[in-house]
């Protein structure tokens, strides 16, 4: 049964993003963030997407819609974040996301 879908901000950390990313035009994942006011920090990336979209107004140009990341977290939880690009009101913490988490893996 795959993992229910949530989408609700996530809360980075300020000055935990990773600059590195940043420097290759993404949007940085943070390493530590918050959410249901618990902190989590992230301690492995296990794989990374982007979703592209048509231009808006008919150019017929591509552009990076979303990055998405699945992370497992220092408490074994894997999250499905997602970093939404778009333009208006939202602001850079309110553009990360959890799209879905996968429970706690128990290491028995």
């Amino acid at each position: 049964m795959p993992p229910a879908f949530i989408s609700e901000n996530i809360f980075p950390v300020k000055g935990s993003f990773d600059v590195a990313g940043m420097a290759r035009g993404e949007p940085g994942l943070p390493q530590r963030f918050h959410w249901r006011d618990k902190e989590f920090i992230v301690a492995e990336v296990l794989n990374q997407s982007k979703d592209h979209g048509d231009c808006k107004h008919g150019s017929g140009e591509r552009y990076v819609r979303r990055h998405t990341y699945r992370v497992r977290t220092t408490d074994g939880t894997i999250f499905h974040l997602y970093f939404q690009r778009s333009f208006g009101r939202a602001t850079a913490t309110t553009r990360w996301r959890v799209r879905s988490v996968e429970e706690a893996v128990s290491s028995s």
